[in-house]
């Protein structure tokens, strides 16, 4: 039989899950809003990262009610201490997407993107949308193997980095300064976006195998 403790943990976990899809949605909305200059879509991104916001703080509430109520040790203790960071990398990653989508405000009607860089932005944003799903499965699963793929899909995401910044610095840039900085920041997003779904990954593999947190990037 489950006990209450059991079912705060259990709790407490998929609460982190359904963060992760929440902010899915975020950057999926905050992509599609700064490709299609769609204020409306901004708006609700923007307005609805509060509600990620709450989540997190709920979060630090039930974690620190399960360490004074219930002290936890082993595996329960660092799934709660973990999951604090987890929550917190998945409040930035919201904050990251929220960023993406008032790029598209600031610009609207114009789009913040010129038309020549739109498919590596929505590369970026497919790329965003695979590590957070994964992101989910390896919290859902504790799946170390698939905490490794993070780093596979940042990879990617890094890549595609790099490719707007020689787009931006090319002689063939003709869009002026306003528009590369737009780019450069837009871009910074989504590789920050990525690589806190990497931290969290790492978190996933110190609360499953109790091996010490790498706090490097590599």
């Amino acid at each position: 039989m489950r006990t209450p403790y059991e079912d705060e943990l259990s709790e407490f976990e998929h609460a982190l899950i359904g963060m992760t899809r929440q902010v899915n949605t975020a950057m999926q909305d905050a992509t599609t809003a700064l490709l299609t200059a769609d204020l409306q879509l901004a708006e609700r991104v923007i307005a609805n990262d509060q509600h990620i916001d709450q989540v997190n703080a709920e979060l630090e509430d039930s974690a620190m009610n399960l360490i004074a109520l219930q002290a936890p040790v082993a595996s329960d203790l660092r799934m709660v201490l973990s999951g604090l960071r987890i929550a917190g990398s998945l409040e930035r990653m919201g904050d990251l997407a929220t960023h993406v989508a008032k790029a598209a405000r600031l610009r609207y009607p114009q789009s913040a993107i010129p038309a020549e860089l739109a498919p590596t932005i929505t590369a970026m944003g497919e790329v965003a949308e695979r590590i957070v799903e994964r992101t989910g499965e390896v919290l859902g699963h504790h799946d170390v193997v698939a905490a490794a793929d993070l780093r596979v899909i940042d990879d990617e995401m890094d890549r595609l980095h790099r490719e707007l910044f020689h787009q931006v610095l090319s002689d063939q840039w003709s869009h002026g300064v306003e528009a590369a900085i737009d780019v450069t920041l837009v871009s910074r997003y989504y590789e920050r976006f990525a690589d806190h779904a990497v931290t969290i990954g790492k978190r996933v593999v110190h609360i499953a195998t109790g091996a010490p947190y790498d706090s490097t990037h590599r």
